[in-house]
């Protein structure tokens, strides 16, 4: 297996691409560079190395037929899709196996919590992006924004805070704060 570890496991799109072009290079390049994740997924919860084979062609099946009829839509990287479907069909084995007690339905929408990580650092990333662009804003419009949007005050309760003359024109001074926020947020 030492000379998998080597294998230059090809893009997203170029195994899509590969595969609607019948590239046999994509496919095994494919199979080699996600093979030991899904043998170390099914060696690590009663397998062996024949069962993690089986199971790994029969995902790289189903992703080439969802691929090839045209109705794939890949919304996770594809390392990850491949090991979804791995990861159900082994758990759909064991259970048929008997090797497995557990509810099978506990797994029908797993993701690795690697990419969950990736979303929370991605959403904190943003989240304090917002906060310097809410730092430049400069009052009024800082705490118009706090008080809508952190604090739940209405439109009516700001216009009485700031004396506008009605909550119309609070709405009015919201919206372009709102515009100047994102053009700040989107400068940085």
């Amino acid at each position: 297996m030492n000379n998998q570890l080597n294998v230059e496991i090809p893009s997203d799109s170029e195994v899509i691409i590969g595969i609607l072009n019948n590239s046999d290079s994509v496919l095994k390049k494919l199979y080699l560079g996600y093979f030991p994740m899904i043998l170390q997924l099914v060696v690590n919860n009663n397998g062996d190395e024949d069962e993690a084979k089986d199971i790994y062609q029969e995902a790289i099946i189903v992703l080439y037929n969802k691929v090839k009829r045209g109705d794939f839509e890949l919304s996770s990287k594809l390392k990850t899709y491949i090991y979804s479907i791995c990861r159900r069909l082994w758990l759909k084995r064991l259970k048929q196996l008997n090797r497995y007690g557990g509810d099978i339905k506990d797994f029908q929408e797993y993701l690795p919590v690697e990419d969950e990580v990736e979303k929370h650092e991605e959403r904190d990333m943003q989240l304090n992006k917002m906060g310097d662009a809410l730092k430049l804003l400069g009052e009024p419009c800082k705490t118009i924004m706090e008080d809508f949007y952190m604090n739940n005050r209405s439109m009516q309760d700001i216009c009485e805070r700031f004396g506008y003359t009605n909550a119309d024109n609070a709405k009015t001074q919201k919206y372009k704060c709102l515009q100047r926020l994102k053009k700040l947020f989107f400068q940085q």
